[in-house]
């Protein structure tokens, strides 16, 4: 095995991880996912068009009663799954507001919504059409386009095919560089940077290759010299599955961290949320649950999940505020001091205190006065209201009951 056939095998196997991986969003996820299926089948697609391409496999289907039949199933998946890519390339830049001007990169998507259906029809017809009339199917080959080199009918075959996959491939750089342009956050820019230079490469591949075919109808190349031809370009078509797979792969899988720093965030502010909802069984729109019975709420997304907890939390506190006096503030100041040297990381464990001894306030029959003084936090935006949280989170677990007890002992004794 060739280091170009153990590449052939990592990138189909790459390919079809990236279509597993994206499946479930496609099939079952939210809008903005289903909106994504037509990228999801040219994952797919080319996933099948790359194994037809492995040694074993093109070997097995090449030999078989239809000759060369890898050759065709590679060409009708990679047309199909052109086709998915081209309709998503329609689904994201083909929608603008009615009132104003189109902008250019608008009507050249919708210039191909017209024809892309078409083409891809008349691409599949001309293709199959040529193979079993006039390609040289007499003997089963290997490398389709070394083997078949200045062969006037295998040239006509590839160039159809050579002309939609180069198309096709011109549209999608076209498109992606100008999103690059315009994308603002760090990991789209290098996501869709990976995918436009794979396009690239994509027009240099069919350029290349339908020049040499058409370059040895007139000038029959020496065997080594068009199997080494096949083997470079072949490499080059080896890279741009890779840079398209990962780029692809990149603004998905910054989405997934995403999810992922949620589910941790949820994990270390469930003791505190499920406490205060233990205090107020009204407050949450579900009785509180163990964490793994709340981390599997997949009903609900996790960003929503995260702000409605952050929600809660603040209710409670703020519902807690009528159980304590004024003094209990500086009194959960003093005792975080006491506990940390830096009066600086006093901040979230003041707050542990104070809400350990308001509740502790609580159960133990504090009569519901008026609002106590509370030190008020602004946070810029939602995600650092829930940093602010985690902080007092993992303050809170280190306050236990005892100590929030002697806090509200020593006001009644200044009292």
């Amino acid at each position: 095995m060739t280091a170009l056939d153990l590449a052939g095998y990592l990138i189909a196997g790459l390919m079809t991880a990236v279509a597993l991986w994206r499946m479930p969003a496609a099939l079952w996820g939210d809008e903005e996912d289903k909106r994504r299926r037509a990228l999801w089948g040219c994952y797919a697609g080319f996933a099948i068009a790359l194994w037809t391409k492995t040694k074993v496999v093109r070997i097995g289907l090449n030999n078989s009663p239809v000759v060369d039949l890898a050759v065709l199933i590679k060409h009708y998946t990679a047309t199909i799954a052109i086709l998915a890519i081209l309709s998503y390339i329609v689904a994201i830049y083909g929608h603008f507001p009615e009132d104003g001007v189109i902008p250019r990169h608008v009507r050249f998507a919708r210039l191909i919504q017209q024809v892309a259906a078409k083409a891809s029809v008349a691409t599949l017809i001309l293709l199959t059409v040529l193979f079993f009339t006039v390609v040289d199917r007499s003997y089963a080959s290997d490398r389709f386009v070394s083997d078949h080199a200045g062969q006037w009918g295998a040239t006509l075959y590839m160039s159809v095919f050579y002309l939609y996959l180069g198309a096709a491939s011109a549209v999608c750089a076209y498109q992606w560089a100008l999103a690059t342009a315009g994308a603002g956050a760090r990991h789209l820019r290098i996501g869709l940077g990976m995918m436009t230079f794979a396009m690239f490469i994509g027009v240099g591949y069919t350029v290349s290759r339908t020049l040499f075919l058409w370059v040895s109808v007139a000038d029959q190349p020496s065997p080594a010299f068009a199997l080494q031809f096949d083997e470079v370009t072949e490499a080059a078509q080896v890279v741009l599955f890779a840079f398209f797979a990962l780029g692809a792969s990149i603004p998905a899988f910054s989405k997934g961290w995403r999810r992922v720093r949620l589910w941790r965030a949820q994990a270390r502010l469930h003791p505190l949320w499920r406490e205060l909802m233990t205090a107020f069984p009204d407050q949450p729109f579900e009785p509180p649950a163990s964490l793994v019975r709340e981390l599997t709420r997949f009903g609900t997304p996790a960003d929503l999940r995260i702000d409605r907890w952050a929600a809660d939390i603040a209710d409670a506190v703020e519902k807690l505020r009528h159980y304590v006096p004024d003094a209990l503030l500086p009194a959960a100041r003093r005792a975080a001091c006491d506990d940390v040297p830096d009066a600086r990381d006093a901040g979230p464990l003041a707050e542990a205190y104070w809400i350990k001894a308001a509740l502790a306030a609580k159960a133990g029959g504090a009569p519901a006065g008026s609002a106590a003084a509370v030190e008020t936090k602004h946070a810029t935006d939602q995600d650092g209201e829930v940093a602010r949280l985690v902080r007092v989170a993992a303050a809170f677990r280190t306050v236990n009951g005892e100590r929030a007890r002697g806090v509200l002992h020593s006001l009644e004794k200044t009292a």
